[in-house]
This record gives structure tokens, sequence and C-alpha cells, in this order.
């Protein structure tokens, strides 16, 4: 691949779900680490197959020249009973990826999320939206996450994500004016965007300069218009294949990737599609994601 601003890696979630345990659930992690050496990916996430133990984590990564780059971390800010649990689970989270050398904390609020939100029960529907109280907590939280983050020299960057309170174009329009640009960045989902019914490419126009960390999604449009027609919730969404990999779906990701080279932007970005490995191959996908982006850097090189 071309020299580009930014580091590509890749999400075990592509070999094995986080949300839908049923796929990839016979894979190893010495597999997916495997893989994503073979197709010259140095960053991963963390998945819930690699090991725990630090030491053995740090040996598996380092014998492949691979480094963690992050890992999800669900908070509940959004309620204030439970502010003072949720940043002692934060900075024990921040403790852990400060010891693998990672630099982003991947964040995401689960209050109101039908999938997630442990207040709720699994015969509920649909995402219980913010009101303004909601809000204030929501924010408040953060930036003390945020804060904390920083004592240990990582940002804090804040997940818009599908299922959840802050998916739509307008609440991480909301998210980004009410916290504190010094505590909390942004992590940018190209997929999760258009789930939200965002443009992808005005979200990262307009939130750019609080963009520390980069997923690159790809969506198969017709799978989600069924969907929301439908009605389906973002779990049956996943098992049905909405998400895919760059260059695999009907996302134009060529303007977003053009916009990241002319910002020069450098950190991370992690090549993600959750969907089914038996159908849709893990790895041939990664590398139809590479060949897709190496063709729109020689695109771009050529204007």
């Amino acid at each position: 691949m071309r020299q580009i601003p930014f580091r590509i890696g890749a999400h075990p979630i592509n070999w094995v779900g986080e949300d839908v345990k049923e796929h990839g659930e016979h894979t190893t992690y010495e597999q997916i680490l495997d893989d994503m050496q073979s197709l010259g990916l140095l960053g991963t996430e963390m998945g819930r197959k690699y090991p725990q133990d630090i030491d053995l984590l740090k040996q598996e990564l380092a014998k492949r020249g691979m480094q963690l780059v992050s890992q999800w971390k669900s908070v509940l800010f959004s309620d204030p009973s439970y502010r003072e649990e949720e940043l002692a689970g934060y900075r024990a989270h921040v403790e852990f990826l400060k010891e693998m050398g990672c630099k982003v904390i991947s964040t995401c609020e689960i209050g109101g999320s039908p999938q997630f939100d442990p207040r709720r029960s699994p015969d509920q529907k649909g995402v219980i939206r913010l009101d303004e109280t909601g809000w204030k907590s929501l924010a408040e939280g953060l930036n003390a996450a945020g804060a904390i983050a920083k004592e240990y020299g990582l940002t804090l960057t804040y997940h818009h994500h599908g299922g959840t309170v802050v998916e739509r174009p307008e609440e991480i329009d909301r998210l980004m004016e009410l916290t504190d640009p010094d505590a909390v960045s942004l992590l940018y989902d190209t997929g999760h965007a258009y789930y939200g019914g965002a443009d992808p490419l005005t979200v990262l126009r307009k939130h750019y300069d609080r963009i520390a960390y980069v997923h690159l999604k790809d969506i198969r449009k017709s799978v989600l218009e069924r969907a929301r027609e439908e009605q389906a919730d973002f779990i049956t969404c996943i098992r049905r294949g909405v998400f895919t990999l760059p260059g695999t779906g009907d996302l134009d990701l060529q303007p977003i990737i053009n916009e990241l080279l002319d910002r020069g932007y450098d950190g991370w970005a992690m090549l993600e599609g959750e969907q089914d490995p038996a159908e849709h191959p893990p790895y041939e996908y990664a590398r139809k994601a590479l060949d897709y982006l190496n063709a729109v850097i020689i695109k771009k090189a050529g204007e």
C-alpha cells in the first residue's frame, strides 16, 4: 500500500462478533492475529477472544509486530446515580490501555439502549432518547472521564453508535457542543454515521477538529432500507449483514479518504465490518478493503 499519513489497522469484530456472539464463535485469537499480520495490518482493537492476561497479550502482539490501539468502554453517565461507579470502572480501563501502550479509548453511552442498557429488559424495544437532565449528566460524566484519560496521556474518543442515544447527526452535534473539547474527542465511524441517518462526509467535515480516531465501515443500503421498513433493531441489522468492510458495500468512501488525506489525519483508522464471517470470510474481505483503499490513494495521487 502507498504511504499515507494515517495508520491502517483492523478490528477483530470482522472475525468474531461482539454483539452477535455466534458469529465466529469458534475462531481463535491466534487465527485473527495471524490473518492481520499476513495482511500487513499492525494495529488492532481488543476483542473478546484475545488473552485477558496482559503479559500474554503483549507477547502475542509483539511476536507479530502489532500493537493494541484501543478497546470499547461502555459507560452509563446519563444516569447520575451511576457516576462514581462508572468513573472508577473507567479509570481501571484507562490503566489497562495505558499499560498496553494505547493512546485512544473508544467510549460509548449505553443508557437508553435496548441492547446495552443493563436497566432494560430484553422485551423492551427502541432507544429511550435523552431528556435535558440526561444530556447534562452524560456531558458531565464524559468530561470527568476525559480528564481521567488525560491523567494517563490518553484521549477519550466518543463512539457515535447505532442503537444508542448518540447515533443521529443532531445527537452527534449536541454531544460535541455540550462536552469539553479538551476532554472529549470523537471516534468517527463512517458506517454508524450513515446508519444513524447522517451523510458521513458532512459529519467528517463538521467535526474534523474533534476527531482523534476513525473506523472505516461500509453499508449495504438495501439491507438497511428493508430493516428500516420492518423497524428492525440494531442486533437484527447486524445479523442481516447491514455492515461490511470498505469497498464491499454501497458507500462511496473515496471522498472521505480524500478528505482525511487532504487534512493530514495521522491517527489510526480501523477496517471494520461486523458481519457473519461464515458468509463473509474476514481475511478475504479485509484484503478487498485494502485493495479498495489502495485504489483510492492511487487515483488521488494521479489527480
